[in-house]
């Protein structure tokens, strides 16, 4: 995906971050430096529906975890369309992965629009919706159609055409349509239901569509095996984490972190000041304009409001001298960021760390933020082994302190 607006795709990236959700792979963060734009969500370690449902190797995905599957990819859609983002692009078997408990979870890669040529799907045409192909624009309705060719994958085991998948259930060919490999270990009634599903969400016409809310009605009294875990289902064994990573010893900010001490970590920030930005920025005479003048005002503003711990008019104030875009500071997204910390904005707060850390790559509070922003995001194993390696880069920084 390529977006040549910055602006554009660090609003939608925002955006998308601030989805917290148990059936979705989550932003955690992003980069846009120059022309690189990238995106990190959290690692989903047991591959793809995709991969299961069409490349298995040991067994195929047995029904209840189909129905498990659909019900799940239905309640994303209704959770991401409550918090106003309706539109999913390319809704496919490739956009469903499964976490460490073999749960599925719906990418959150789907939820950003590639800006750069306006398509939105990769798919071959056959599986595009019919309106997306007439004016090239995805509306709610495009995504339960394309949710439509999900249900179709799950019932065949295979990517059978809309068109096809549609005859068949016309000519009530259902035990045709459903996949071989289940071998018959299947709720014809439960079978019925996904079928008549499908074929509503592939209706011609977007209005005659269900809405996303209907799916998860429709789907969420068939989710039979509660009570058997999805690895046991998809025949993968159960994820064990490493043994953590050895600490090294902490710094006072280190330990401020490590006990997620917002107070100790301000008071800290404040006494350093500006001290690690120096060779970050070099302007000559002439840049100092009036325009630079008024964002250096900004940044007063904000580290007053700082100091004084009225955190959320430090956030404006920041805001005006980050947007302005003409000098970067790590110690200011480092201060924002642990502002956003205060004001409960964890995501907001993760983003602005990862930014200080483009900027100085090798500066441990950068590092340090992130771990804090981690651990308010439940994020844990991440947030202690970024802790880790603050610790380590602070220690590198020392010795070349020594040695010098």
């Amino acid at each position: 995906m390529a977006w040549p607006d910055s602006k554009q795709f660090v609003e939608e990236a925002c955006g998308v971050g601030k989805l917290r959700h148990r059936r979705l792979a989550n932003l955690i963060g992003y980069c846009c430096d120059g022309d690189e734009r990238l995106l990190v969500a959290e690692y989903m370690i047991n591959d793809t529906l995709a991969k299961h449902l069409f490349h298995w190797e040991n067994q195929t995905i047995e029904w209840a975890m189909r129905l498990r599957v659909a019900t799940c990819i239905a309640e994303a859609l209704d959770y991401c369309s409550s918090e106003g983002h309706p539109l999913y692009h390319d809704l496919n078997a490739y956009r469903v992965l499964f976490d460490e408990d073999g749960d599925p979870r719906l990418s959150c890669f789907g939820l950003m629009k590639n800006s750069r040529d306006g398509k939105s799907y990769s798919t071959n045409l056959a599986y595009t919706p019919p309106e997306y192909l007439r004016n090239g624009r995805v509306t709610p309705e495009s995504v339960i159609y394309s949710f439509g060719t999900v249900l179709v994958d799950l019932l065949s085991g295979k990517h059978i055409p809309p068109s096809h998948a549609l005859d068949m259930i016309r000519g009530k060919n259902i035990v045709l349509l459903m996949d071989s490999h289940l071998e018959g270990k299947f709720s014809m009634e439960e079978a019925t239901v996904v079928v008549g599903l499908a074929s509503q969400c592939l209706q011609y016409e977007p209005r005659e569509r269900p809405s996303v809310k209907d799916l998860v009605a429709t789907l969420a009294p068939l989710h039979t095996k509660p009570d058997v875990p999805s690895y046991v289902m998809l025949g993968i064994s159960k994820y064990e984490e490493a043994p953590p990573t050895p600490q090294r010893p902490l710094s006072p900010m280190g330990e401020a972190c490590s006990r997620l001490d917002l107070t100790a970590i301000h008071q800290i920030l404040v006494m350093n000041h500006y001290k690690d930005d120096e060779g970050t920025n070099e302007l000559s005479f002439q840049e100092w304009t009036q325009q630079m003048r008024d964002m250096l005002e900004a940044r007063k503003r904000g580290d007053y409001a700082f100091r004084d711990k009225d955190f959320k008019t430090a956030i404006d104030c920041y805001s005006q001298f980050i947007d302005v875009g003409t000098m970067v500071s790590p110690t200011v997204f480092a201060r924002r960021s642990l502002c956003y910390l205060f004001c409960d904005q964890p995501d907001a707060a993760l983003a602005d760390a990862m930014q200080a850390q483009i900027v100085n790559p090798e500066w441990p509070t950068a590092f340090y933020m992130q771990s804090v922003a981690l651990a308010k995001l439940d994020m844990h194993k991440d947030a202690a082994d970024m802790l880790n390696e603050a610790a380590g880069l602070e220690e590198k920084k020392q010795r070349v302190v020594k040695g010098s």
